[in-house]
């Protein structure tokens, strides 16, 4: 049943092709019933030419002239609405793959990142392909083949008792037999493929993992040890898909020999028949030529029924994910909003990641349009967690978040993010051109303006470098750029959406000093009039903070401007001192003890 429910859904997945694949379906119908009809006539035409006297004068041929006109005919139409099924159900299949493909993808860049957090990319990537595949595969079987075949072992089968009860009956025993022996191996099977798709899933794990780390693995010498990983993996998976296919070979044979056997117990019992009296040589070549058809669509709905079995766990786990609901998400009546004015307010805001422990607790500020507010603090404070509540990355659980004294779940998600420009600690850089990288957030942007982000981010020596330049390609993640290039980039994409409010999370930090330099009196010229909001472990780069707050523990526990928290003597000032004196700046520490 569940193997049906399964398949159920993959039908509804046609869509806007639905029409047609009824009409589809309704032609399988028709072509299982010309098919079926072609050996009785068949029969009938032999009954009619055996009881026919030998060149007898003046014989009328008339009616067997017509059962042949029409046995032909049948053969003609069996032909012609095959081919014109098989061509439209490869053009819908294909087409359908790729439209499900494309809905898969806009669904999953929905989801929140706490679902790409906890789902391997290669994962996510595998079941896209394999499972739109899949289900490609089954539309195309369906409508080509097993329609046909169900229709003439569930509906034109038991028609065979009235013809001949007793060759019938064999028939119908060949099918219960089937019947029997695929539902066995399907329980046999059913919980094994399913740690077959767990491998295949750990495979495309491993290998995306290995890919998108080569410099790593060669630095640290990996390569034979990943190599042992991968073929360790390929081990398993073949342990655990040895035995399914096993399974199914067998059943392959056994379906062979059961037909083998019930075409000879047809001819011999025809042949009985006849010569009892009970069957004529016509109704035995009938169904001879029947058993031929039936074993036939025997064939074809074992290659169904294995082809389903097989697809099933990566057509679940593409639902799986397709069912997932992104936890951010427009209200029934959300305003799309222009271009806001930047005043931000977080009203008693909780958030957790897990729903045990919180990541913020009871956070509440308030920011003016043009304020520049840096949040410090150590690893796992809530700093960017709070800014990702601003972007609507994750919603909170408790409290609201304002902009402009609007609740911000009140706004559509999409304008929301559009007046919020974020520049990543990690660059998360495309494998496309610079030009389409800076085009993220503003694909009308001119070369001009495009080139004036460059310079301000202080991106124009090595964009002079590019032989091609705007359309230089950078390779995956921009790997074909060094660490600060990377993140200049990124900055210039930011700078280029021009966004009234700005998340600088740690956006410095890949730079040299001396670039640091030049790029914060570029950013400061940058956040004037903008409300800008600074993640920072570097205290240095925060001196000239309109405000800071210092996060300890999912809160607020501080929050004034540099000097003055400096004269607190508070944990920002023990931050500040042991930072400075690391870094060993005497001017900086007297600075601090002063």
């Amino acid at each position: 049943m569940r193997l049906l429910r399964l398949y159920g859904r993959v039908m509804r997945q046609l869509g806007p092709d639905l029409r047609l694949g009824a009409v589809l379906a309704l032609a399988n119908v028709a072509l299982a019933v010309a098919a079926f009809a072609e050996p009785v006539l068949f029969g009938r035409i032999i009954d009619r030419v055996t009881h026919l006297p030998a060149r007898a004068e003046g014989t009328s041929y008339g009616d067997i002239m017509l059962l042949v006109a029409a046995w032909v005919g049948f053969g003609l139409f069996t032909i012609a609405a095959g081919v014109l099924i098989a061509l439209h159900a490869d053009r819908l299949s294909h087409r359908r793959r790729l439209g499900v493909m494309a809905s898969y993808f806009e669904h999953v860049l929905d989801l929140p990142l706490a679902f790409h957090s906890a789902h391997h990319s290669g994962r996510v990537l595998k079941a896209m392909l394999e499972g739109s595949s899949g289900m490609a595969s089954l539309w195309l079987g369906f409508f080509r083949d097993h329609c046909a075949a169900l229709v003439s072992l569930t509906v034109l089968l038991p028609m065979t008792l009235f013809l001949n009860w007793q060759l019938g009956a064999i028939l119908l025993v060949l099918v219960a037999v089937f019947t029997a022996l695929t539902t066995f191996v399907l329980r046999r099977t059913e919980s094994l493929q399913g740690e077959v798709e767990r491998y295949h899933s750990g495979l495309a794990e491993h290998a995306s993992d290995a890919l998108g780390n080569v410099a790593v693995i060669q630095s640290f010498t990996r390569a034979r040890a990943e190599k042992e990983a991968m073929h360790g993996i390929i081990r398993n998976l073949l342990a655990a898909q040895t035995p399914v296919l096993s399974w199914w070979a067998l059943a392959s044979v056994a379906t062979r020999a059961s037909a083998t056997l019930t075409m000879t117990a047809i001819f011999v019992t025809g042949l009985a028949l006849h010569f009892r009296g009970q069957a004529s040589v016509g109704e035995v070549v009938s169904f001879m030529s029947l058993a031929t058809l039936l074993v036939g669509r025997l064939d074809q709905v074992v290659s169904f029924v294995n082809g389903l079995f097989m697809q099933a766990p990566k057509m679940q786990e593409f639902f799986d994910i397709l069912d997932t609901v992104p936890a951010v998400h427009d209200r029934p009546n959300a305003r799309a909003v222009t271009r806001i004015a930047g005043e931000v307010a977080f009203e008693d805001v909780t958030f957790s990641y897990d729903g045990k422990r919180r990541a913020l607790d009871g956070i509440s500020f308030s920011v003016r349009p043009g304020e520049t507010v840096a949040l410090v603090g150590t690893t796992g404070s809530g700093k960017s967690t709070t800014l990702s509540l601003l972007h609507r990355a994750f919603d909170p659980e408790t409290g609201t978040i304002r902009i402009d004294g609007e609740d911000i779940r009140d706004l559509s998600v999409a304008s929301l993010r559009h007046n919020i420009g974020v520049v990543f600690q990690e660059p998360m850089l495309f494998a496309r051109s610079i030009r389409e990288n800076l085009q993220v957030g503003r694909p009308d942007a001119t070369d001009a303006e495009m080139l004036d982000a460059l310079e301000r981010a202080q991106a124009m020596d090595f964009l002079a470098r590019q032989p091609d330049g705007l359309d230089a390609v950078i390779g995956e993640r921009g790997r074909s750029l060094s660490g600060g290039e990377r993140q200049r980039l990124s900055i210039a994409r930011a700078l280029l959406k021009n966004p009234p409010v700005l998340i600088l999370d740690e956006a410095t930090s890949a730079l040299d000093a001396a670039t640091e330099r030049k790029l914060q009196g570029a950013l400061e010229a940058v956040m004037e009039g903008r409300t800008t909001f600074v993640i920072a472990h570097r205290l240095a780069t925060i001196r000239n903070a309109d405000r800071i707050l210092v996060f300890d523990k999912g809160r607020i526990i501080e929050a004034g401007r540099f000097d003055d928290l400096v004269a607190q003597g508070g944990r920002f000032a023990e931050l500040a001192r042991a930072q400075f004196m690391a870094a060993g700046t005497p001017a900086d520490s007297c600075a601090l003890a002063a």
